[in-house]
């Protein structure tokens, strides 16, 4: 394989550029190599719709695709994360829906974490204020997490009669927080604050209101400068391996970053530190 001799020829309608998308249901822009979706409906704590759902599934499919995109933020406008699935434009509906109708709703919310899990790029939230019900799942489906002292995560289902089992919740939470934590909030659906938040493993870390979004954006930055190939592979192998013994996550990883060591920016990393220089990464 020859090395460091350009682009390498892409199919045609492979790749697609991002750096124009218009939301239709919430705030999007770049921020150089940053994609940065902000829910937008601060007068209501940003709660999500039925189009704001689709559209968000929609995207992030998208970003599978995307040849300028490097890392995404996802955040709230207005001191909010978000409030979950919108009383009166979801929960109403829902309440006068049949079993299909309600199975193509569940799928559909579900299929918004798979789009985030699978699209190779990470997804840092930007977590203030409220992040609840389906806006909790949001935070959760992330690859990082940056909240504020302030934040309340709440898995609110319970209190309105439902199971906790929600777009993934009963699967990821134990993951994250261990298995006793999360039943305690996917039962009782009562808020975790920030700093517990942070305690249990949720968070990141924590940061200032007001530092929030500029802290994400420095995070997304550098993980969309370093080698985002080999950042795609990586966040693939956290989810593949899931479900592999450790032998079989051995052997996945070994032929994962045999992959990684054909990238040009492997070699580039290499000529740059025998040259005592910071590498440049270029994703390819």
């Amino acid at each position: 394989m020859k090395h460091l001799a350009g682009k390498p020829h892409q199919l045609p309608g492979n790749r697609q550029s991002l750096q124009d998308y218009q939301a239709r249901h919430f705030s999007y822009r770049m921020e150089g190599a940053v994609a940065v979706v902000s829910l937008n409906r601060p007068e209501r704590k940003n709660p999500l719709t039925f189009d704001s759902y689709a559209e968000l599934r929609d995207l992030f499919r998208n970003l599978a695709y995307a040849s300028d995109v490097g890392a995404v933020v996802l955040t709230g406008e207005g001191g909010n994360f978000c409030s979950g699935g919108d009383v009166h434009e979801i929960i109403g509906p829902l309440t006068e829906l049949d079993m299909p109708g309600l199975l193509a709703f569940t799928r559909m919310t579900g299929d918004v974490i798979k789009a985030m899990r699978a699209c190779p790029q990470p997804v840092v939230a930007a977590i203030d204020g409220i992040c609840a019900g389906a806006g909790a799942l949001l935070a959760l489906g992330s690859d990082m997490r940056l909240g504020t002292a302030r934040a309340k995560t709440a898995f609110l289902f319970s209190r309105v009669g439902l199971a906790g089992c929600d777009m993934g919740a009963c699967a990821m939470l134990p993951r994250m927080i261990g298995q006793g934590r999360a039943t305690e909030l996917l039962m009782t659906g009562r808020a975790m604050a920030g700093e517990e938040a942070e305690r249990w493993g949720f968070f990141n870390r924590l940061c200032a209101p007001e530092e929030l979004l500029a802290e994400s954006l420095k995070l997304a930055r550098e993980l969309a400068g370093g080698p985002t190939f080999a950042h795609g592979m990586t966040k693939k192998m956290l989810h593949q391996e899931w479900n592999m013994g450790v032998d079989e996550a051995i052997e996945a990883e070994a032929q994962a970053q045999a992959i990684c060591m054909a990238t040009n920016d492997f070699h580039r990393a290499y000529h740059a530190f025998v040259a005592k220089q910071k590498p440049v990464f270029e994703g390819d």
